[in-house]
């Protein structure tokens, strides 16, 4: 005897269901933090270009106020930085015999090879040699702290990370830039 078709067929068991209802419909999704984050993203980038962009653009000829500053001595040294690379220091004693008070700016060096063509230029901020709070040597900090006023002289320091091997080790032709007055 034959049993009836359907106690032949037993239902199916039920799939197992991991991570939620099996034919669970999915909801929409919401769009509108994703294109603000991205928007802000950009925002943020278009500004750092452009701010970023109007800085050089200031340092690209020579201030009208250098022939007042008058470097009487420069002396060069290096040491070994924590890397074991070479820092190039540039040590300038400079005579304001100008009217203002300069509390900034930047000096081009351009460093030259035995043939007397440009290898390298750098374009550094200027640094004053500040005496070290606990004594001890010398260290550069900010020229607003130690401001170059009309009639003083004042020892600058200008820091070279790298320069290149051609270089010839004579002084760089050196050229204020953007120079900032109290």
């Amino acid at each position: 005897m034959s049993e009836p078709k359907e106690s032949r067929q037993k239902a199916a068991p039920a799939e197992p269901v991991l991570f939620g209802a099996r034919n669970a419909q999915s909801e929409p999704r919401n769009w509108t933090p994703l294109i603000v984050g991205f928007a802000l993203v950009l925002v943020v980038v278009a500004a750092i270009a452009i701010l970023g962009r109007t800085k050089k653009e200031v340092l690209k000829t020579a201030d009208p106020y250098t022939p007042n500053l008058v470097v009487e001595q420069a002396r060069l040294s290096q040491a070994d930085n924590f890397i074991g690379a070479t820092v190039t220091y540039i040590d300038l004693t400079v005579k304001n015999n100008g009217g203002r008070t300069v509390v900034g700016g930047a000096v081009q060096a351009v460093f030259r090879d035995t043939l007397g063509q440009a290898v390298q230029t750098e374009t550094l901020p200027l640094r004053a040699l500040l005496p070290h709070a606990l004594g001890g040597e010398a260290e550069a900090g900010e020229m607003a702290q130690a401001p170059l006023g009309p009639g003083q002289e004042r020892t600058l320091r200008l820091t070279v990370e790298h320069i290149s091997s051609q270089w010839n080790q004579a002084l760089p032709e050196l050229e204020f830039r953007g120079l900032r007055f109290k």
